[in-house]
């Protein structure tokens, strides 16, 4: 897994043109403070072939989540945002009230 830096968040939210219309796959409660969630979205990097990207949400200070049955009915038209206030990432997902603020994130790419 390679650490998502602030100073890489433009370009990596931009790579994946912020997941819009991408696909939520997979979310898991790894321990009470590290989650894990797992995107489908289409890579500028690859001439924009569909990959998987699987993000590491470690130190959760607080969250506001869905139940796992229900994420695949969000709506990722307008994708997500991820931000740093200095002192935690926030992980929003536009239209939907779930979001996560954590210390640091991870993420590792895969396949489709």
């Amino acid at each position: 897994m390679h650490p998502l830096l602030v100073k890489d968040l433009p370009t990596f939210l931009n790579r994946f043109n912020y997941f819009k219309d991408g696909e939520f796959r997979h979310f898991e409660i790894l321990t009470p403070t590290n989650f894990k969630i797992i995107l489908a979205g289409q890579d500028e990097a690859r001439a924009f072939d569909w990959i998987t990207v699987e993000f590491q949400l470690n130190e959760i200070s607080s969250a506001n989540l869905l139940d796992n049955s229900k994420l695949s009915l969000i709506d990722m038209s307008d994708g997500i945002n991820i931000t740093n206030n200095g002192t935690y990432f926030a992980f929003t997902l536009f239209n939907s009230t779930f979001f996560i603020e954590c210390s640091t994130i991870k993420y590792q790419e895969g396949k489709f």
